[in-house]
């Protein structure tokens, strides 16, 4: 049995909450990165990361910030 992917399901529903596609994502991902003189990605690459749960904080951080989201810690009630 596979065992369910949270964070998977849960990147993929913000996207989609916010109106974005994944390749729009990582083509605006990419051209971000362009700007700044860093190494591009595939859509492949941050979906298998995203899959296996080895996707970085910093890459979790730049999707939320393409689709105008803040990442928020708030402490348990």
């Amino acid at each position: 049995m596979q065992k369910s992917n949270n964070t998977h399901n849960e990147i993929k529903g913000y996207l989609a909450l916010n109106g974005w596609k994944f390749k729009e994502v990582i083509n605006e991902m990419n051209r971000r990165r362009k700007l700044e003189n860093r190494k591009p990605t595939t859509e492949s690459n941050i979906l298998n990361k995203i899959r296996r749960e080895t996707i970085k904080y910093t890459e979790v951080k730049e999707i939320a910030d393409i689709v105008g989201c803040n990442l928020e810690w708030k402490k348990y009630k």
